[in-house]
Parts: structure tokens; sequence; C-alpha cells
């Protein structure tokens, strides 16, 4: 099978929000939007996998990266068909040997810190020992500048909140933005655009507006990125996790701010003020 392969798939996105009337601090009416929260059940060869809630913009690429990201498939030409029913909510993948069962898989998982319980199956854990990611470096400037591009994202949060925001960027250049009620859901989508189209993680930087989590750290590293950056701040455990993939990693990133957790070898401080660089120089 060629990388290029795709599975059959419907087209089901779903527009984001739904207008809605709250009173304001004045006692006056308010025309506002709700941000729209679907449940979406993922069964394989009908078998019930999870339910996930998702504004459900990108339903099929969220399924494909799910599975992707927990363990379920490595060849995504394994997948013969991914099919969204918003009526019945549910979307069925269909593989080509048809038949799987994942019973035991589904009996061994740790729950995760992720909006909505996310779950990282069997044994993906020790899977992730063996992952290390390429070493990549970055000026701070192409941060600088790209964390300005991201201003001109984030549609669904300025509307009406709600959502987390993940990009797939390559230099200051955002390739792939998504928004959803949990960020692990967007990176999944993500995770799944990456699949379908045969990319590569290996020059790329994964920014979220969610706290850099094991959870987040643990799919980055499977999707092969070497960069992860956040506006929020990061646990411990995924700290850890960063430390041995050899994912840098950078929490706090907000205008002209960042803090490098790991890797500042790789950061190559290009925009430091001229008052603070005569100060390290001295």
């Amino acid at each position: 099978m060629s990388n290029l392969y795709r599975p059959d798939m419907t087209n089901a996105g779903l527009g984001f929000s739904l207008p809605s009337v709250a009173i304001d601090e004045r006692g006056e009416a308010q025309a506002i939007e709700l941000v729209g929260e679907r449940a979406l059940t993922i069964y394989v060869d009908k078998q019930e996998i999870v339910t996930l809630m998702t504004i459900g913009a990108h339903p099929e690429l969220l399924t494909l990266g799910y599975l992707k990201n927990q363990g379920f498939f490595e060849d995504i030409a394994d997948i013969k068909v991914v099919q969204v029913d918003w009526e019945t909510e549910a979307v069925a993948v269909v593989t080509r040997q048809g038949g799987s069962d994942f019973s035991e898989r589904m009996a061994q998982r740790t729950v995760t810190t992720g909006c909505g319980q996310g779950t990282v199956f069997g044994r993906l854990m020790e899977k992730l020992k063996q992952i290390r990611v390429p070493d990549v470096s970055i000026k701070q400037s192409m941060l600088y500048a790209m964390l300005d591009a991201l201003k001109n994202y984030n549609e669904v949060y300025k509307k009406a909140g709600a959502v987390h925001g993940c990009a797939l960027c390559t230099g200051e250049r955002i390739d792939f933005f998504v928004e959803d009620v949990g960020r692990h859901n967007a990176v999944d989508a993500i995770a799944g655009l990456m699949w379908l189209n045969d990319l590569s993680g290996a020059d790329k930087i994964f920014y979220t507006t969610g706290r850099l989590t094991s959870e987040m750290v643990i799919k980055v590293t499977q999707m092969g990125i070497p960069i992860l950056l956040s506006r929020s701040g990061a646990t411990q455990m995924g700290l850890e996790m960063a430390r041995q993939a050899g994912v840098t990693m950078i929490s706090r990133a907000k205008g002209k701010h960042f803090l490098v957790l790991n890797g500042s070898e790789h950061i190559e401080f290009d925009a430091i003020p001229e008052r603070r660089r005569s100060f390290e120089e001295g």
C-alpha cells in the first residue's frame, strides 16, 4: 500500500457555535454565541472504543488521530472506511481485515489529566521509552514571529470562548489550526491530518493553549515533533517525559515572554535586549 493511501471518509464537519441570549450585569439581554458540543462515539468494526465530546469541526481527522495516538493502528492502510453520522452521534470505522478485537487493549488503560478523561491504552508508556524526537534548533525571533501570527487564529475562542486551540507550525508559518472543547481532541485532529497526508513531524513545532501535561508530551512524541510550545504552564510528569524523549518544552509563551523548561540548548537567543545581553556577556 502507498503511504498516500486514504480511507473512504465522510466530510461531516459541523459549524462551531450556536446563537443564544444572556443577561448582562445591567440586566439587559445580549445576543451571544455558545460553542456547540456533541458526543461522538467511535466504533471500530462495530466494537465501541470511546465517546469523545467535541465541537465536531473535524470529526474524521479526530477519529484517525485518536486511533493512531492511542496505538490502535500503525498503518493507515489498515483502515478502509471512516463514516460519521451525527444523527446517531457515532463514527463507524471499518478495517480492511474486519473483525478487529480490542478487548484486551481496552482492559489495560491509564486515565490521564486531559479534559474529558483522555486515556492511554495498553503498553503505550513502554513503547514511548523507545522514541526519541530529532534534535532541532529554533531562533528566538522565529518563535516571536510565530506567536504573532497565531493572533490571527483562535476564531472560536474569540467569539464564544470555552475551547482550546492547537497549531501545527513550520517555523513561523501556521500549517493547521484546530480548536475543540478539549486540547487532546485538537491534538488528535492534527495527528489525524499528519497521518492521512503522511507528514513528518521532524521539522514541525506544536503549539497549544492548554497545559503541557504528560498526555500532551506523549502525543507530540508519537507525532515525531521536537518542539512543544504553550501559553500555559506544565506539569512535573510532562517535563520528565519531555526530558526522556528529547522534546524541547516551552511554557508561558505569550508576546515576548516564554520559559524554556527543557531543551534550552536548541534555542538560538537572537532577540535578547541589548541591556540583558551585555549583562550576561559581562
